[in-house]
């Protein structure tokens, strides 16, 4: 287990940091974009290709699945090979994606492209991560996990304003070829500051124990050693719950509001626009929270989710009228929002220093698992018309969050104390 972190002042030029920390940052919000690659033109697809509901909703499920499996074996990779060479190859990935939708035929090119972007997208939490908890100082890693955050809200908001504006002004073909041109002046960026992302390697770290015998920490612990660490798989359950309950936000909100509260489109549309950004502003404030109360992660984590819980199971009730559920649950990002830096706080005190990839890869498909699962379970609510039940169900599932958030904090605690 890696020590909680205290460092106060940190001895690296703010300017280094901030580099870092913004270039992980654009790519980040690179891979949110590429979430929403095909969705924002969904409608102009199933014209163009004759295709159903069910039919773009299989593609964004292979997204999930692909992108899921794929983030737990890829932490393997970027602890083997590095951090930086696995954010080019998914960047190019990325391109390859967008090039084959603008030249898409039918629903076979679609599903080629959702392939691509999975794989392309499997990487990036285990590659940020390790580049963050490497190349950013303590006294700065909140900020970093702040940032991180929130510019992969900034990338879902992103993804549909480029896409449906440009298809708008010209026609979808083009929006995804200037899609191609953004991603490739992203990896230009991320390739002239390449300095600034190189992390360690297996090997790398073997060569240096080699080098200067004194560095050795003893037998290597094997690959998979990490697996057996109980906080690694209530990290994955963190997330697993938490992300539940986000899907239901995503998918369900606005046909809640319509449904219960006679909301027009247009306003409940809005609704899961301002709970984005309140949870973009969140992140912010997270950051700081997240930093000054670096020892206590677990609990900042557990008291912003129950928050959060608390005040969707209020919306639930149908006490509030329809403005009134609009504006709580808008302020329910924010609350969520605050507790994701000490999120990832928590869970790099509970990950060892040399398997950063492999645990942020395991635990962060968690993420992808709670967005494929999510609809199966309350998508039968809502057809059903259990609408109240619906966003009490997602409360409930946050509520199990703090309990889980709590149980890593436990045992990290306990580990470091052995």
């Amino acid at each position: 287990m890696s020590e909680a972190i205290t460092a106060p002042i940190s001895p690296v030029p703010l300017r280094a940091d901030a580099r870092v920390i913004g270039l992980v940052g654009m790519a980040h919000a690179t891979s949110h974009f590429s979430h929403l690659l095909l969705a924002p033109l969904f409608p102009v697809f199933m014209r163009e290709f004759d295709l159903s509901f069910s039919d773009v909703g299989l593609l964004m499920t292979l997204f999930f699945v692909i992108s899921g499996s794929g983030q737990a074996m890829s932490g393997f990779v970027v602890d083997r090979f590095g951090a930086r060479p696995v954010m080019f190859a998914s960047i190019a990935l990325f391109a390859l994606a967008a090039l084959t939708a603008a030249t898409a035929t039918g629903y076979g090119s679609l599903v080629a492209v959702v392939m691509l972007a999975g794989l392309g997208n499997a990487p990036f939490h285990p590659v940020d991560f390790t580049i963050l908890n490497q190349r950013v100082s303590d006294a700065r890693i909140g900020y970093g996990f702040s940032a991180h955050g929130l510019t992969g809200n900034l990338g879902w908001a992103l993804s549909p304003l480029f896409l449906v504006g440009i298809s708008s002004a010209t026609n979808w073909r083009v929006a995804y070829l200037c899609a191609v041109a953004l991603y490739a002046v992203v990896g230009l960026i991320l390739w002239l500051n390449r300095d600034a992302l190189a992390t360690s390697t297996a090997k790398s770290r073997a060569a240096a124990e080699k080098a200067n015998p004194s560095q050795r920490t003893g037998v290597a612990a094997h690959p998979l050693a990490f697996m057996r660490l109980p906080a690694v798989w209530w990290c994955f359950s963190f997330f697993l719950l938490s992300t539940v309950t986000l899907a239901v936000v995503q998918t369900y909100a606005s046909s809640i509001l319509q449904a219960v509260h006679q909301v027009s489109f247009e306003a409940a549309s809005l609704t899961l626009s301002a709970y984005m950004v309140s949870g973009a502003f969140g992140m912010l404030v997270g950051g700081w929270v997240a930093t000054q109360k670096a020892s206590h992660s677990d609990k900042v984590v557990a008291r912003s989710m129950a928050v959060g819980a608390l005040l969707l199971i209020l919306c639930a009730t149908g006490w509030l009228n329809g403005t009134g559920t609009m504006v709580v649950i808008a302020v329910t990002g924010f609350a969520v929002g605050v507790g994701g830096p000490s999120r990832d706080m928590m869970i790099r005190k509970a990950t060892p220093r040399e398997a950063t990839g492999r645990v942020y890869g395991t635990v962060y498909s968690g993420l992808d698992v709670g967005f494929a699962i999510s609809p199966l379970i309350f998508g039968t609510l809502m057809d059903g018309g259990w609408y109240g039940t619906t966003l009490a169900g997602a409360g409930v599932v946050l509520m199990l969050s703090v309990y889980v958030a709590l149980q890593v904090g436990r045992i990290t605690r306990a580990a470091t104390t052995q």
